[in-house]
Parts: structure tokens; sequence; C-alpha cells
């Protein structure tokens, strides 16, 4: 019975990639993929040619879900990936990773890049206690959301993109206060990776008059 391996990939610079990830790349009788664009480059990068690369991304999830648990089961050697980082961390892998555990298949995940952590470490906040949000709503709920916030004490984590940050850091402003702190980290692990910390009204200004590029990691210090 074959077993899936969740495979991390670089969030940024390429060279922030385990061997034991490389080994199972080379290794693979199949490749998911979010984004089969995106995981060919990484695979020419490595110079690893000649993979079966399968889409397995928000649009066909659902659709694909029962066949892709036949191949995992099929093959000694399944490998799923994003975009970039750890796959199912607000990633649509997550349904296949679920359904092989539900299955009874063997499900093993390597430790390697994502996001959020080196944002969190490098915010200067406290990070022996936090909370990961992903994605905050995008209409239902965002404000219950937030005011669900306002008397947290551990530190916050938000994912966000560029087109959506200034409204993020003014709700953040409206529901929080001004005065609360924050840090916007930007292109992690990129050529033009930036932290911009501060108070909320401080940064959010910063981005009014620079609007931002790139992915985005949303810190918010705890309340307490």
């Amino acid at each position: 019975m074959g077993v899936l391996f969740v495979v991390p990939t670089p969030v940024g610079n390429l060279e922030d990639i385990t061997l034991r990830a490389i080994r199972l790349l080379k290794e693979a009788e199949v490749i998911y993929s979010e984004d089969t664009r995106v995981t060919k480059k990484l695979l020419s990068h490595l110079e690893i040619t000649g993979k079966q690369i399968i889409p397995f991304h928000a649009h066909n999830e659902h659709k694909q879900l029962e066949r892709s648990v036949q191949t995992v089961r099929e093959n000694q050697c399944t490998v799923l990936v994003s975009d970039a980082g750890t796959p199912a961390i607000s990633d649509p892998g997550f349904l296949l990773v679920r359904a092989c555990v539900e299955a009874g298949l063997e499900v093993t995940c390597l430790p390697g890049p994502t996001a959020f952590v080196p944002a969190l470490v490098a915010s200067g906040f406290p990070c022996d206690r936090f909370v990961y949000e992903g994605f905050l709503p995008h209409k239902k709920g965002r404000q219950t959301k937030w005011l669900s916030y306002k008397d947290e004490e551990r530190t916050i984590v938000l994912y966000e993109s560029p087109h959506r940050i200034i409204k993020a850091l003014e709700e953040c402003v409206n529901f929080l206060g001004p005065e609360r702190e924050v840090c916007v980290a930007r292109e992690i692990s990129k050529l033009f990776e930036q932290f911009v910390r501060g108070k909320a009204a401080d940064v959010l200004k910063h981005f009014q008059q620079t609007p931002p590029k790139g992915e985005i990691v949303l810190l918010i210090k705890g309340n307490g």
C-alpha cells in the first residue's frame, strides 16, 4: 500500500528545500500539484525530469479526490506539493491528506518552509503562544472575527493579499485600536523581503502611501 508524502517547497529562495524533499521528488511516481507550472519550474531548477504531475487545486479538488486516493493506494511514492510552503496550510491539499487518512493510508509530512513561521519569529512579538487564523473571511463573519481578537492575549497570525491588506489594517485600527502593535511581513525569503513594524495606524499610513506587492503575513501583538 502506498504512502502520501506531503513535501514543503520554497516560499521564495529556491535554496530553501531539504535534501529529503529533493530525494522524494526524484523518487515520486506521481506528484500532485496546486499549480503544475510552478512545480515544473521547481523541478527544472532541481534538474528532475520525466515526472507525472497531476493538478490538485481549489477548482478540481472534490472531483479529483476519490481518484487521487486510489492513485496513492496504487503507488509506492505519491508526493503532494503546493505553490509554495507546506501543503494543506490554507491550501486545498488538506482535503487529500484528510481523505487518505480516512482511507487508512499512510501520510508523512516533511518539515520545511512555511511563510508564517519566519514572519512570526522575525516580527519580534511573543511566539511562545500564538494563534494562526489563515485568511480572514471576505464578507460574512469578518466583523465577528475582528471582535474576537480584541482581548486575544496570543500573537495573531493572518495571511492577506496585497489587494486587501489596507482594508485589513483599517479594520485593525477600527476594531482593535490605532495603538495596537502590528507587523506586516512581505515577500518572505524573496529578494524584496520586508518587515514593517509599529502601531496599526502608522503601518496603515505607510501602506496607504506605498501600496504593497507580493505575499503578505499580518501579525498582531496580543492584548496582554
